[in-house]
């Protein structure tokens, strides 16, 4: 069995995708080599209309916590692939599954893979998107040590991201799995958004799935950031602020560390509930454990 995950054109590591790499082969040690025909899909937003043709020489697909958003849905699901569970109840209900099938996303298991080092060196830690930290890394850099937090890039090793997750008090995270990290971890987190490219579905979908709501803290887009001209992810909400935004803004780093600074001061931040959490990952492993049965 062979594990798939999304790696960008660039070849630029993203925190959430390398985690896969990191993450199940973990638990998993005896499952995966370079047999091809049946692929792992863990973490990822993948369940969409071009994955059958991205995966077409596999016999068999192994879902496992992934999510739905990107690209059009699926219209049905091919008969080799297996759905062992989904990342929320917004992925089962656009592909129609049964609500059993939603239990959260796989990286929540980090917490059973990953000890942070218990000590807190930052009150707060800043994790941007991935295109806003290749776009826009030196800004964001800027506008942490003004305001005097850390910049955690979701291109560093999974580890290196994990650790500095782990030694915040608060983290302030635009990446989604920045967040799950950080939920993981049980660090406090604020979700953010900087630019129409965040996609509010799979943010909802995780959130859900974890019985909290999704009300991000919309912040401008920074002058590094390149102009998106096709249509707006974020929602009815976002869509309003992007038009509202004088766009690019020469002042956009100043706006967006006052809006920070505003953000710290007034904003409470979330965090699961630590029975909710356990009984994620119990779930999650129960459905691992069945699934290494079935391949043994």
């Amino acid at each position: 069995m062979k594990l798939y995950y999304y790696q960008r054109r660039d070849r630029a590591a993203n925190f959430g995708d390398e985690l896969n790499a990191w993450l199940w082969p973990q638990l998993l040690p005896d499952g995966f080599d370079q047999d091809d025909s049946t692929l792992f899909i863990g973490t990822g937003t993948l369940l969409n209309s071009r994955l059958p043709e991205r995966t077409a020489p596999a016999k068999r697909l192994i879902i496992f916590s992934t999510g739905a958003g990107y690209e059009r849905p699926l219209r049905q699901i091919p008969r080799h692939w297996q759905i062992v569970c989904v990342r929320g109840p917004l992925s089962a209900k656009q592909l129609k599954l049964p609500i059993e099938t939603a239990i959260a996303d796989g990286g929540l298991l980090i917490h059973r893979c990953f000890t942070a080092s218990g000590q807190k060196t930052a009150r707060v830690g800043f994790m941007p998107h991935i295109h806003h930290a290749t776009y826009a890394q030196p800004a964001w850099q800027q506008v942490c040590q003004q305001l005097n937090l850390r910049y955690i890039d979701p291109r560093w090793p999974v580890e290196q991201v994990l650790t500095a997750i782990g030694e915040t008090q608060l983290l302030l995270a635009e990446a989604m799995h920045g967040a799950i990290a950080a939920d993981a971890l049980r660090v406090p987190w604020i979700p953010l958004i900087t630019s129409p490219r965040i996609l509010c579905f799979k943010w909802q979908d995780w959130c859900a799935s974890m019985q909290l709501p999704y009300r991000p803290q919309l912040l401008p887009p920074l002058a590094d950031y390149p102009r998106y001209g096709r249509g707006l992810r974020s929602g009815l909400r976002s869509a309003r602020h992007w038009v509202g935004c004088a766009w690019p803004s020469p002042n956009s780093m100043m706006q967006a560390a006052a809006r920070l600074d505003q953000i710290l001061t007034r904003c409470e931040p979330y965090l699961s509930q630590d029975c909710l959490l356990e009984h994620r990952l119990e779930q999650l492993e129960s459905a691992l454990a069945n699934l290494s049965e079935n391949l043994a």
